[in-house]
């Protein structure tokens, strides 16, 4: 049952990010995509510091002091791999307000295109084997890391759709790319269920891991992008929508201990 769980929540990060954005206009989606990221921004830090990291602090026999240099030497590994352009996330536009130079997508897609989709895969399978870890340690903490991914998952897919379309790429085309990166999650699920499963004494570093992917998507992501001067309309939505992430983690977590 385990092994479904996983399969059924590393796909469904890829699927519905796929289904997103062939349902919508890609001028909707330019909007839609900055609404995800305030969500996605307060699902993350919601999930990694209210629910993964004290799951993993709670594991019998867990050391402090290493899972905190765990969670140090997850920080700098995600820095290091975003460094190398092997850990991308591509929420960024033409007309996302973020003033790029005219042709910025095509370049994006052109020479750098292979960089974009091969650092999405490794990002992608890196997300696979943290829901296996978490599953195999908690079936509802594997449920609400997948959310977290998939929340964070949406805005960086769709942003990669948008960059190929601006390129000039076919919309079938550009979907079945973005399809093809998500598929790496699936690959790291099955991997992290039969390679970390018999090692049950990994787990509180796994789910340290798992915050420091999340702690770092979000800081060095997602906030630098919700940080420029807005009307106040719409700096109120941003606020609204990561109390939103937070707060739908908040009753996640509620409804687990409450059993």
């Amino acid at each position: 049952m385990t092994l479904t769980y996983i399969l059924i929540a590393t796909l469904a990060g890829g699927l519905a990010s796929v289904l997103i954005a062939a349902s919508l206009t890609v001028s909707l989606l330019g909007r839609v995509v900055k609404n995800l990221v305030s969500l996605s921004t307060g699902v993350l830090l919601a999930t990694a510091l209210l629910h993964v990291l004290p799951e993993a602090f709670e594991k019998e026999g867990a050391d402090p002091h290493r899972l905190f240099l765990t969670l140090l030497g997850g920080l700098m590994f995600f820095f290091l791999l975003e460094k190398a352009e092997l850990y991308r996330h591509s929420h960024h536009h033409e007309d996302d307000g973020h003033h790029h130079h005219h042709h910025f997508d095509r370049e994006q897609a052109g020479r750098g295109g292979l960089a974009v989709l091969v650092g999405d895969g490794i990002h992608n399978f890196c997300d696979g084997i943290i829901i296996a870890a978490a599953f195999l340690a908690d079936h509802h903490l594997g449920w609400v890391t997948a959310m977290a991914i998939i929340a964070h998952e949406i805005p960086q897919e769709v942003g990669d759709y948008i960059v190929l379309i601006n390129a000039g790429f076919t919309r079938t085309r550009a979907l079945l790319f973005n399809a093809l990166s998500g598929l790496a999650a699936v690959a790291g699920g099955l991997l992290g269920y039969f390679l970390v499963g018999p090692w049950q004494d990994l787990f509180p570093y796994l789910l340290v891991v798992a915050s420091s992917s999340f702690v770092y998507v979000a800081v060095a992501d997602l906030i630098p992008q919700l940080q420029r001067r807005l009307p106040w309309r719409e700096t109120a939505a941003q606020l609204l929508w990561l109390a939103i992430g937070i707060g739908t983690v908040l009753l996640l977590v509620g409804s687990q201990h409450g059993h």
